[in-house]
């Protein structure tokens, strides 16, 4: 069938919106009528260069929500017609990782920039070339081909747009503060940036009790809203985070700070660790230049203080349970989504809508294939 998609000839490049072939879905495949998706920094990365696909041309999304529309042979997790949400890792359930419940971490998850199925086939094609899907997904376009292992269930009443960033910028910041920070009632936290991913760690840290929630971002759209979900305070730059963290504890620091901005480097990392105390953690988050290999921090401080610097993937969650759970919350009023939706986007207006990410003016962009589908 024929599909219209957003696709990158090369990184660094724009995203083009043409049409393109898709095969139908091969055992244990599931054809998907895409009606949202998150336009999640992640995928600016590779057209910005910062991180590359093993192969080009190359679709992008990777946070969506959809429709099925049929399956192929052996699919037993969805039906035609069942609404779902995406997810960017294919947990297999067999792997190390999986069978002690970090599917977050699954070997499959080498696929995510590979963009083939494992045994390097392709399901989208344009110009005769195969096109690589991110994370086995391409949600920037309105029909795509996925492994069944990528679909996860959702319940039919929820909002397509709500759904889809359920599929990323959710878990990742939620779980980022609820599990990657050990926050402890009474903690202060510093989350430092609160666009799609940081508004959830600032409503991860508030919901596991936290006492304090310092919210840091240049932006003063992005503060205004950090506060209305759920920091107690919001301030322009890490040092005056830093400066309230100290006034709060006795001149310590904070107990954790959680890096979310859009493109992290090593003087990000620098600024957030002096913030936190003695024993206190540093959750990084966001993704980095793939160049990128070195964190200005004294060796002899983090060793004699005992400091602890902790990488996040996916909120450190499992996306079969994240994704229903943080859906369940939002239906009972405690995880504010329809807040962070700021903007929908035609498929055709997608460089526009990273434009507009750079300017600051999105917690979260949408493209709505609603009146594509009818």
């Amino acid at each position: 069938m024929k599909t219209k998609a957003a696709i990158l000839w090369d990184g660094p490049g724009r995203w083009d919106v043409r049409e393109v072939d898709l095969d139908p879905p091969g055992e244990g495949e599931v054809l998907v009528r895409v009606m949202a998706s998150g336009l999640c920094h992640s995928d600016d990365h590779f057209a910005k260069g910062d991180m590359v696909f093993h192969s080009y041309p190359a679709c992008g999304g990777h946070e969506g929500a959809g429709v099925v529309e049929a399956v192929g042979p052996g699919v037993t997790r969805v039906k035609p017609g069942d609404h779902i949400v995406t997810s960017f890792v294919a947990a297999c359930g067999h792997c190390r990782m999986c069978v002690t419940g970090r599917q977050n971490l699954c070997d499959n998850g080498a696929l995510i920039t590979v963009g083939t199925r494992p045994d390097g086939s392709y399901r989208m094609h344009a110009d005769g070339a195969g096109v690589a899907q991110n994370a086995c997904l391409a949600t920037f376009s309105e029909y795509t081909v996925i492994p069944q292992e990528c679909a996860v269930r959702v319940p039919s009443d929820i909002p397509f747009e709500v759904a889809a960033i359920v599929g990323c910028a959710v878990p990742t910041g939620w779980g980022s503060a609820t599990r990657a920070a050990s926050i402890d009632a009474g903690d202060v936290v510093i989350v430092m940036g609160v666009g799609g991913i940081g508004m959830n760690a600032v409503q991860g840290a508030r919901y596991v009790g936290a006492g304090r929630v310092i919210a840091v971002d240049p932006v003063e759209m992005k503060r205004d809203v950090a506060l209305k979900v759920g920091a107690t305070d919001a301030v322009a730059t890490v040092e005056e985070a830093g400066e309230l963290a100290r006034s709060l504890t006795n001149g310590q620091g904070a107990d954790s700070a959680v890096v979310c901005v859009g493109v992290v480097t090593g003087e990000h990392l620098g600024q957030a660790y002096r913030t936190i105390r003695k024993g206190g953690t540093l959750v990084v988050t966001s993704a980095a230049p793939h160049q990128l290999a070195e964190i200005p921090v004294s060796v002899l401080d983090l060793a004699m203080h005992e400091k602890r610097i902790q990488g996040a993937l996916y909120g450190m969650g499992g996306p079969a349970r994240e994704i229903p759970l943080l859906l369940e919350l939002y239906r009972r009023g405690d995880l504010k989504l329809d807040e962070l939706v700021t903007t929908r986007y035609e498929l055709e207006q997608v460089n526009e809508a990273y434009e507009d990410m750079h300017a600051g003016k999105n917690i979260r962009g949408v493209i709505s294939f609603a009146g594509r589908h009818g």
